[in-house]
């Protein structure tokens, strides 16, 4: 059986392209080999940034396989995304909480539905020019329930967000960075490239700190500010990552190096 997704290594970074034609569309099969491919990324100690992108130059992904429909999966079952998807949720990384380490969307075309969906469970999105964001959910009846009601409020006003999904209508890569949707927008066939320069940046930094960074960071958004300090000053267990960098050998090394005038020697504990 054909793989739906792909993955490469780039040194530290990891690439992972959806690769089920003729639109990237995301059944309930590719979730789980994207989960899987996250899941291995997150095991793997060489392993510091993802970049989550789709085969060719004219569709990232279009959201949901539709033909699931007509095999079973009704509106109901729909709405419970992690039903038959994996852990991850739909589109493997939706609901997969315990990813900590940064992902990166490289949207090369069209992200319509659950394709624009999944680039929300990214830390950066950048866009090729033609690319174009819509959530068209409404005007077949259903609810954008894979992350566009849950995060894209959290990512451009409310009222932007709310035309988005109650009118179906697209936006393009540049009206997307206008309201800061998209990091950065780039030529035709360039989304990949500009996305591992942006990788290649965040592995300058510590690897401890990125991840205890996106910990707290998804730990904290929904809080008012006086609540978000306190939430770190005694933090849970749940942000093992962020209480792990006191103590750290990296967070000796990374003063250090300044004082010395040279590079970090990240251990990544």
């Amino acid at each position: 059986m054909t793989a739906l997704v792909n993955t490469q290594r780039h040194g530290q970074i990891f690439v992972v392209t959806i690769d089920n034609a003729p639109a990237n569309a995301i059944s309930r099969r590719t979730s789980r080999e994207i989960y899987a491919a996250f899941a291995a990324f997150q095991e793997d100690e060489d392993l510091r940034v993802a970049i989550l992108t789709g085969a060719g130059d004219r569709i990232f992904s279009g959201g949901w396989d539709l033909k699931e429909s007509d095999e079973g999966l009704t509106a109901d079952l729909y709405y419970d995304t992690q039903v038959g998807n994996g852990p991850g949720g739909f589109g493997g990384i939706a609901e997969f909480w315990g990813l900590t380490k940064p992902v990166i969307a490289a949207v090369n075309g069209s992200a319509a539905g659950g394709g624009f969906e999944i680039t929300l469970a990214c830390d950066m999105i950048v866009a090729a020019e033609h690319a174009r964001f819509l959530l068209p959910e409404t005007r077949i009846g259903l609810l954008p329930m894979a992350g566009g009601i849950q995060n894209l409020h959290r990512r451009v006003p409310y009222n932007i967000a709310m035309h988005l999904m109650m009118t179906g209508e697209p936006i393009s890569a540049s009206e997307a960075a206008r309201w800061g949707l998209v990091n950065e927008v780039v030529p035709r066939g360039e989304a990949l490239a500009a996305a591992m320069r942006h990788a290649e940046k965040i592995c300058e930094s510590a690897p401890l700190a990125i991840e205890g960074l996106k910990e707290v960071m998804r730990y904290t958004s929904h809080l008012s500010p006086k609540d978000a300090f306190a939430a770190v000053r005694r933090p849970p267990n749940e942000l093992k990552k962020y209480k792990a960098i006191a103590n750290s050998e990296d967070s000796l090394e990374g003063p250090r190096a300044f004082m010395e005038k040279r590079k970090p020697q990240w251990r990544g504990r």
